[in-house]
């Protein structure tokens, strides 16, 4: 599994490349937080 920081819109999300499978995985809360426009992660979890 390899980590990595993607940028939408300059703000950052957090994803996972999992090799074996060959697919990557979002952070569900950072895309909710960007999409949202929430300042923080808390809201986002909220959310």
């Amino acid at each position: 599994m390899t980590d990595k920081i993607q940028l939408y819109e300059d703000q950052p999300i957090r994803t996972a490349w999992v090799e074996d499978e060959e697919e990557w995985y979002f952070s569900i809360v950072d895309v909710v937080k960007v999409l949202t426009e929430q300042p923080d992660t808390d809201g986002a979890r909220n959310y």
